[in-house]
């Protein structure tokens, strides 16, 4: 059932002894998001834990805090998870019993029993901080710089087009209000990059490939590339964007390979293109701008289908 920022308020009144579960491949607004809620919870005298099915990367470790230990679950609240896929292990375990949905895709499958989303919200942070308006309780800092970073996360720094006006006003009263290091945080997320993050960057880059008369560009990490440059999965976060620094390119397509004959795909719309859309399609989505899905085969049966899927979408242009 689809619920309003209110409504959702009014469930985390009511809720106790809360499981607060974050998506796979964890980034900064589910990670903020999921920190903030627990944050929000403790303040309201409850007990609360964030559950990722993978390790969170040691670059939002700044985000994170001490959770309630050990304690079975009453409630629980998904965030910034669209599909119960994206739970990866933890699906089985969850899957019919949550309560709570927060987020801000469009392509949620409505999976909780009761969902709070606001697709013109630019980061589930945004969706959060409107429920958080809602309660009257008061951020501490730590909450806000959370909320921060989700939306800074989302917006790409500010330069994608869902850094709505709204974002830019709950961002500068963020920074009147609190102590937010937000210089520090920014760079951080967006600057500074390992010796290995880099070399991975030059390798694929230099084997990027281009179709449909430049319109679309493809890049490839795969596990080699990986251990010959010596870099975790958890530090290709952004990786999705180097497409889409060509000029022309309209559509930029990003593979991981996870394991032998599966790929994790992401997709960039530079402009017109809607790449939610095209994942939608492929048993995947996301938001018009960018999107993802999954898919099976060999490396070259994968390209065949992605590039497909992408000509069809730019003939609609």
């Amino acid at each position: 059932m689809r619920i309003e920022i209110a409504q959702a308020a009014e469930c985390l009144k009511q809720c106790e002894d809360v499981y607060i579960l974050i998506h796979q491949s964890p980034d900064g607004d589910c990670v903020g998001a999921g920190f903030a809620l627990m944050q929000l919870l403790h303040a309201m005298g409850k007990r609360a834990k964030v559950l990722c099915p993978e390790p969170i990367p040691a670059r939002y470790g700044f985000l994170t805090a001490p959770d309630s230990g050990e304690f079975p679950a009453k409630y629980v609240i998904g965030v910034d998870v669209a599909d119960l896929q994206l739970l990866g292990n933890l699906r089985s375990t969850y899957e019919g019993h949550v309560d709570l949905c927060i987020d801000h895709h469009i392509s949620n499958t409505d999976y909780a029993d009761r969902v709070c989303v606001d697709p013109d919200a630019s980061a589930a942070c945004q969706v959060l901080y409107e429920i958080i308006q809602a309660l009257g309780i008061p951020l501490t800092d730590s909450m806000a710089a959370c909320i921060y970073t989700g939306i800074a996360t989302d917006t790409g720094c500010f330069k994608y087009e869902n850094a709505t006006a709204r974002a830019h006003e709950i961002v500068a009263k963020l920074k009147r209000e609190h102590a937010l290091p937000y210089a520090r945080i920014n760079r951080n997320m967006f600057d500074v990059k390992s010796l290995g993050r880099l070399k991975m960057e030059r390798a694929v880059m230099e084997i990027m490939e281009f179709y449909l008369d430049g319109r679309c560009t493809m890049i490839c990490v795969t596990q080699d590339i990986l251990r010959q440059m010596q870099v975790e999965e958890a530090e290709l976060d952004g990786i999705a964007g180097l497409p889409l620094q060509v000029e022309g390119v309209e559509v930029g397509v990003t593979l991981k390979e996870k394991e032998p004959g599966f790929y994790k795909i992401s997709m960039r719309s530079a402009d017109r293109a809607n790449v939610s859309r095209i994942c939608g399609q492929l048993g995947g989505g996301g938001h018009v701008k960018a999107a993802g899905c999954a898919l099976r085969g060999t490396l070259s049966q994968v390209k065949e289908i992605l590039v497909r899927a992408v000509e069809q979408e730019l003939a609609l242009l």
